[in-house]
């Protein structure tokens, strides 16, 4: 849906139309305003207030109001990382005087993922004081300008926002009067974060998955045939039968969701994600984790009393819909030694979401162990399809705690990074999983024995199959050692930078060969010796000269996902092609601070805002012209500043971006605007006739 923001309908190509042609939205092109509205984030509100504390002199309070997910970064902050806020009060000096520096409230100072760095952040809320004595008894009002940054995990943006303080004292009370600073008018719409749609639906897969792997435990597996046996031949018809079966099954997923439910209750929903980044809680879930690794391995087991069980059990024998909801909550009981490692791996990787993610995560898990209880009571021959118990399930245990084993450090890796120790570097986490994933592949090729582990005179196909897949990605983390980008595992191994050899072994700055090339006037050499313009005037001229359609990149120093685009996305052979050969790059900075000459400030027409740096009136052409203010965005046009394509931003898929890439361009040279025009209006009237 997002491919939709800020499209015009004359403007639309033919290869969106035909997407949405396929899936039934054609519709939704007559509610683009809607979608035109979408791009522009705003995720902070600006209140402002003014409290009286003596004859002359006053406390201008700020209040930040920060959406969910994202962070508003302090007034201090490391040079190379997030931009900070600053506070600019006009006529300072004049009328008034500022009493010592503008003050902040507590805030989080903690590893940042995004920009891979400590820094001092605000989450939800943030309050700034700023103490003035009043010089002149003729000053009605302070007016005032915060510029900040704000980021989320997928976007940061860059803003403005004009501040007002009313201080005449005969228009504000003793107390204090509050002067509410209303945000742009621009975007009133608020949608839910698609990441965030992603990363629950990732977690209800995972999770999913997991309880399917719980399935096949030792603990558990055992009890399916037993259970079903049980309500078959208790039941007196077939469908009495399926019936309590699949009240079985619903009872096991509402244990489950309530568990979710009441660890989210317990901690809240947001301090849950505010703990995933807290290095003591980092260091816990190490050490949580490696004991259940050693668990699954068969040093022990981890069980509840056994007077829970026991206690369970009676309850269970009273029949009826409750009796059968005792017995679910036995198996969850009895099967604990090997659920419950896996169910305490889910939550601690659910609260690292926030919200409901506990919740969703044991909807998924519940949902993938209760399956089977319906499924084979509705169809009992299922039954003897079954693999007999055996030696196997331990295998799949064992396999397990190395799993458990492996996530593990990456708990500890995330409480270095914050402290940054450079105790667990790249190179040092990449050799651990290459022990741990060549030892995994050891055990399951028969080469070593554990505990519980049966004597084979051979190995399984699917032990075989699972012990090469073990190995082959053994393989694959080798040349990590060495700099290799490892991008199957991008965000679990520390980044390139917290290395002993950041750039990799043997690795080189730049290529050479590109100062052999001439550049042309007011360009420079960009990512990749891509040669890049800076203005966007200068750009379209030298596109217009060359017959090339011009990619506007709109972008930030501080964004890092605009670097993440340049290095993992733009670095694929076939985009570095396009980009050298077959446009005009055309990089507008929208956190530029150097002042604009004042002969061209103005005050823009969409926002009102006052227009004086470079950023600022970058950032208002994108807000302007294509109704977005995030960064990384992209927009392909032709020599007549109209859209070749619908635009798009971060794209971390290498292949749906040169798809895009080349659909622009081909545009561009097959169709012309005029043409793509065209074939949408005739579309459009076959889709309405």
């Amino acid at each position: 849906m997002n491919a939709f923001h800020g499209m015009e309908f004359d403007q639309v190509d033919t290869y969106m139309i035909d997407k949405m042609l396929k899936k039934g939205l054609f519709f939704l092109i007559l509610i683009t305003g809607f979608f035109a509205q979408a791009q522009i984030h705003d995720p902070v509100k600006w209140e402002s207030e003014v409290n009286q504390v003596s004859e002359d002199e006053y406390e201008l309070v700020i209040n930040a109001f920060i959406e969910d997910h994202w962070h508003l970064y302090s007034q201090e902050l490391p040079k190379g990382g997030a931009l900070p806020t600053v506070f600019i009060y006009e006529e300072a000096g004049e009328k008034y005087e500022l009493l010592g520096d503008t003050k902040e409230s507590e805030s989080i100072t903690e590893y940042d993922k995004v920009f891979e760095m400590d820094l001092t952040y605000f989450a939800y809320h943030a309050t700034f004081t700023q103490n003035i004595k009043v010089t002149d008894s003729t000053l009605g009002s302070i007016k005032a300008k915060v510029e900040y940054q704000a980021c989320d995990d997928e976007t940061c943006i860059f803003d403005t926002k004009d501040l007002e303080f009313v201080i005449n004292p005969a228009q504000v009370s003793e107390a204090s009067e509050v002067a509410t600073v209303e945000g742009d008018e621009i975007a009133e719409e608020e949608l839910l974060n698609p990441e965030e749609k992603r990363s629950f639906w990732g977690i209800f897969i995972i999770a999913f998955l997991s309880g399917f792997a719980a399935l096949l435990t030792p603990c558990v597996f055992p009890m399916i045939p037993m259970t079903v046996s049980f309500f078959t031949k208790q039941s007196k018809t077939r469908a009495a039968g399926i019936r309590n079966a699949i009240f079985y099954g619903i009872s096991i997923i509402v244990i489950y969701v309530l568990l979710g439910s009441l660890v989210t209750l317990i901690f809240g929903a947001d301090s849950l994600n505010a703990l995933s980044t807290n290095v003591w809680f980092n260091l816990a879930f190490f050490v949580l984790l490696v004991v259940f690794a050693i668990s699954f391995m068969g040093a022990f087991e981890i069980v509840l009393p056994s007077s829970w069980g026991t206690k369970i059990d009676s309850k269970a024998d009273k029949g009826g819909l409750i009796g059968i909801f005792f017995m679910a909550l036995a198996l969850a009981i009895v099967s604990f030694s090997c659920t419950g490692p896996i169910v305490g791996t889910l939550l601690v990787e659910a609260a690292s979401k926030g919200g409901t993610a506990p919740i969703i995560g044991m909807l998924g898990f519940s949902l993938a162990i209760a399956l089977p209880f319906g499924l084979f009571a509705a169809f009992p021959g299922w039954m003897n399809t079954l693999p007999k118990s055996g030696g196997w399930l331990n295998t799949v245990k064992v396999t397990l705690g190395f799993l458990e084993l492996a996530l593990a450090f990456k708990f500890l890796s995330n409480a270095d990074l914050v402290l940054q120790l450079h105790f667990l570097e790249r190179e040092i986490f990449l050799a651990i999983w290459i022990a741990i994933f060549g030892m995994l592949a050891l055990y399951l090729f028969g080469k070593i024995r554990l505990p519980h582990d049966s004597k084979e005179e051979h190995i399984s196909v699917g032990r075989l199959i699972t012990g090469l897949v073990a190995l082959i990605f053994t393989i694959y983390l080798i040349p990590g050692l060495w700099g290799a980008p490892l991008k199957l595992i991008s965000g679990f191994p520390p980044p390139m930078q917290y290395s002993e050899s950041p750039d990799g072994l043997g690795a080189g700055k730049g290529n050479v060969s590109a100062g052999d090339q001439r550049l042309p006037e007011g360009a420079e050499y960009g990512p990749h010796d891509i040669v890049s313009f800076h203005d966007y005037e200068d750009g379209l001229a030298y596109a217009r000269e060359n017959d090339l359609p011009v990619l506007i990149d709109f972008t930030g120093h501080a964004c890092v996902n605009c670097r993440k685009m340049e290095e993992r996305v733009w670095s694929e052979p076939q985009i570095l092609d396009v980009l050298k050969n077959e446009v005009v790059l055309v990089s507008l900075y929208v956190d530029d601070k150097r002042k604009l000459p004042e002969s061209e400030q103005y005050i823009s027409k969409t926002t009102g805002k006052e227009i004086e740096s470079i950023g600022n009136k970058w950032s208002d052409f994108q807000i302007s012209r294509y109704k977005a203010n995030a960064q990384p965005y992209y927009v392909l046009i032709d020599h007549n500043e109209e859209k070749l394509i619908a635009p798009t931003a971060y794209e971390p898929d290498a292949d749906e971006y040169y798809n895009w890439l080349k659909r622009g361009v081909e545009n561009y040279k097959k169709e012309g605007t005029s043409a793509v025009k065209n074939l949408i209006s005739a579309e459009s009237e076959s889709v309405f006739q």
